[in-house]
C-alpha cells in the first residue's frame, strides 16, 4: 500500500532514503532547515570512504565498512577519488594496536595490508613510528555526491524542499501530523502523513524535545577538521596514524586540498542530550559558540611523526557537531542507530556515523517491515 512519508533532513543518509522509499512507490517529501543539501555533517568531514581498517577494536564496524565499501564505491563511482596512495602508520609508544595485530586485524577482515615501500618509510620519524602499511581506502567527493543525488531524488519523484524546518510530531487520529515552517518564517504548515524518518543526525533530538517525545541518549562533539595543501612530494598520498592520540591527512576531493584531523584536537569539547536535563539544542550552539582554531597543536604534533608535514599551508577549517552513540566511546564502533516508533506509532529516528552505514539502515527498515 502506498503510504505519505516525510523525511527529516537533507544530508545524505535522508536523500538515499527518499529516494529509496519512492522507488518502492511511496509519496515522499523531504525537508531540509540548510538552504543547500548535504552542507552539514555529510560534507564537514574527511570524506573518506570506509574500508574497515579504522576499526582494530570494533571487529563488527570493521567487516560491516568491508562488506558497504564495494557497493558504495561502485553506485557512486562517478564521486569517488581513488587515484591516490593511502597509508596507515603504527605507533606503538602511545597506540593501542600493535604492527603484528594490525596486520593480523587486516587478514581477519579481509582487508589488503601491505609494506609500504621505502620512498614512504623514509618520510617517517622511525622512533616513533613503527610500522607503515600500503591500504585500499579512498575518498569521496561531497559536492559531486550531492549533485547526484538532486538528480536521483527528482527521478524518483521525490518533493524536497530547503529552508524548512521541521518543529515537531504529533498523533493526529491515524495519522501524524507534522508542523513544518520556513526558516525566519512563523506561519506553520500542517502535513498530515502515514510516517516520518527523523534523519537529522546532531538535530536527532530537537523534533523530540518539542514533541514531549523522550530523548536519545546522545554524545555530541565540536570539531574542528582543518584542510590544507600539502607540500608537492605528497600531493598523491594519505596518511592516517593508529590507533591512538593521532592524527590522519587525506584528499578532501570537493575542495583540491587535504583534510587534516586530530584524535586529540579535532575535538574541541563535548556535550550529552540526556533526559535528566536541559535540552541544548546543538545547531543554536554551532552557530553561538566560538571557535579558535587548533591547527597549530595539530601540525606541531603531526610533524613529530611525519616531518614534511611541518610543510603543510592552513587554508581554513570546517567546523561541525560530531554526534556518537554514547557506547561507541568504550570500542570506536559506528553502529547505526534506528528506533521505530519512538515515542509515536509511525514516527522514526535513523542515525549513522559514517556515510556506508546507509545500507545498514536501509536493511534495518526493510527487516522490520515497518512500512
Amino acid at each position: 500500500m502506498r503510504k505519505n512519508i516525510i523525511i527529516v533532513g537533507g544530508g545524505f543518509f535522508g536523500m538515499y532514503l527518499a529516494e529509496q522509499l519512492a522507488n518502492i512507490g511511496h509519496k515522499v517529501k523531504l525537508f531540509e532547515k540548510e538552504s543547500k543539501y548535504m552542507s552539514r555533517a555529510s560534507f564537514n568531514n574527511q570524506a573518506r570512504v570506509h574500508n574497515g581498517y579504522h576499526y582494530p577494536r570494533s571487529m563488527l564496524t570493521a567487516l560491516r565498512s568491508r562488506v558497504s565499501f564495494p557497493r558504495f564505491v561502485s553506485e557512486f563511482e562517478d564521486c569517488i577519488t581513488s587515484d591516490f596512495e593511502k597509508y596507515y602508520l603504527i605507533s606503538e609508544l602511545l597506540g593501542k594496536v600493535t604492527a603484528t595485530q594490525f596486520r593480523m586485524f587486516c587478514d581477519r577482515i579481509g582487508a589488503e595490508c601491505d609494506d609500504a615501500p621505502m620512498r614512504i618509510k623514509r618520510m617517517v620519524n622511525p622512533q616513533l613510528i613503527n610500522a607503515c602499511f600500503s591500504v585500499k581506502e579512498f575518498a569521496f567527493d561531497a559536492s559531486k555526491l550531492c549533485n547526484l543525488m538532486l538528480q536521483r531524488l527528482d527521478s524518483a519523484g521525490v518533493e524536497y524542499k530547503s529552508g524548512f524546518l521541521v518543529e515537531k510530531v504529533q498523533n493526529k487520529e491515524s495519522s501524524l501530523e507534522v508542523h513544518v515552517r520556513e526558516v525566519n518564517n512563523d506561519i506553520v504548515e500542517l502535513y498530515n502523513v502515514d510516517h516520518v524518518f527523523n534523519c537529522t543526525y546532531s538535530n536527532l533530538n530537537f523534533i523530540l524535545d518539542n514533541s514531549s517525545i523522550e530523548l536519545i541518549p546522545l554524545k555530541h562533539e565540536m570539531t574542528e577538521m582543518c584542510l590544507v595543501e600539502v607540500p608537492d612530494e605528497i600531493k598523491q598520498y594519505g596518511f592516517t596514524v593508529m590507533c591512538g592520540p593521532f592524527f590522519s591527512v587525506m584528499p578532501f576531493p570537493s575542495a583540491g586540498l587535504h583534510s587534516f584531523s586530530h584524535v586529540r584536537y579535532t575535538p574541541h569539547y563535548e556535550w550529552h542530550d540526556t533526559n535528566n536535563s536541559r535540552y541544548r539544542n546543538p545547531h543554536a550552539k554551532f552557530e553561538n559558540d566560538q571557535k579558535t582554531s587548533a591547527w597549530r597543536h595539530m601540525v606541531k604534533d603531526a610533524a613529530r611523526y611525519i616531518p614534511i608535514l611541518g610543510e603543510c599551508r592552513y587554508e581554513r577549517s570546517l567546523w561541525e557537531v560530531k554526534t556518537l552513540l554514547p557506547r561507541s566511546e568504550t570500542d570506536d564502533s559506528r553502529p547505526i542507530l534506528f528506533r521505530a516508533n519512538h515515542g509515536i506509532k509511525g514516527f522514526h529516528c535513523i542515525m549513522g556515523g559514517k556515510i556506508d552505514n546507509v545500507y545498514d539502515a536501509i536493511e534495518t527498515i526493510n527487516n522490520m517491515n515497518i512500512i
